[in-house]
């Protein structure tokens, strides 16, 4: 069987002496393992479309179960991004995220077109890098379940003078409020009220919003430290941007953990 989609290359992997293994995600057939032959050879017809982070048109050959790539037509490279460093690990860090998050075979056209208003974010807009990251993060947990609960105080239900975050509950709290033991996360007003614009904005206008200062980085601290203590886990594009660009650290100082 032949089909012709789109797809953009969340992974790639050196296979035998010319070929890659690509992990693609489309917006019908969901996250796909695709073999790209001779893809690693100079000149090949596929080989800018088996590239981490390319949008192409793609035409798959399926047998068996397993998916071939047989012809490609590059559409959006991001060019600007991947001359810079930071960006293109920030980009694939958001790859890696959208890759655990969606399981194959499974359709997830919401976080395929957040994951490239990302990308084209980092390519095209003038905006932070942390602002970027932290409304991705934020808006992929949205989607995948993980909303935080952020209209009031789960405790005495008013707005909170002095806004804490429970990242393992998932709760918003005054500070005076808080008593379940676990990691917890300050924020203030601007913050806050990023976060809230965050989880509820029309997907296009999600990067529209402005922050700097402190507020952009208790922001920052929020949305990375809330989604690694969702997802109980580390990401190795996290741990290379933060090498080249500085860990966000918690309010203690320390490196963060789980």
């Amino acid at each position: 069987m032949t089909t012709v989609t789109h797809g953009l290359v969340l992974r790639e992997a050196k296979y035998r002496e010319a070929d890659k293994i690509l992990t693609v995600l489309t917006p019908d057939l969901g996250k796909l393992t695709v073999t790209a032959r001779a893809s690693r050879r100079k000149g090949g017809g596929i080989s800018a479309a088996a590239q981490l982070l390319v949008w192409s048109e793609l035409t798959l050959s399926e047998y068996r179960g397993r998916w071939t790539l047989t012809d490609a037509a590059t559409e959006l490279e991001f060019r600007s991004l991947r001359r810079d460093l930071e960006r293109l690990s920030l980009g694939s860090y958001f790859a890696e995220l959208t890759d655990v998050m969606v399981p194959e075979g499974q359709s997830a056209p919401e976080l395929l077109s957040l994951l490239l208003n990302a990308l084209y974010a980092l390519d095209r807009l003038d905006r932070p890098l942390t602002l970027v990251k932290a409304a991705f993060e934020l808006r992929l947990l949205c989607l995948s379940g993980y909303a935080p609960g952020l209209d009031a105080c789960a405790v005495c239900g008013r707005e909170p003078e002095e806004p804490v975050l429970h990242l393992r509950e998932g709760q918003l709290l005054c500070r005076s409020c808080q008593s379940a033991p676990g990691p917890v996360q300050s924020l203030n007003s601007a913050a806050l009220a990023a976060m809230r614009y965050i989880t509820s904005c029309e997907s296009k206008k999600l990067f529209s919003f402005r922050l700097d200062g402190e507020s952009l980085r208790l922001l920052s601290r929020a949305a990375e430290r809330y989604l690694l203590t969702q997802l109980e886990r580390g990401f190795r594009t996290l741990d290379f941007y933060d090498s080249i660009s500085g860990p966000v650290l918690p309010e203690n100082g320390k490196k963060r953990g789980f």
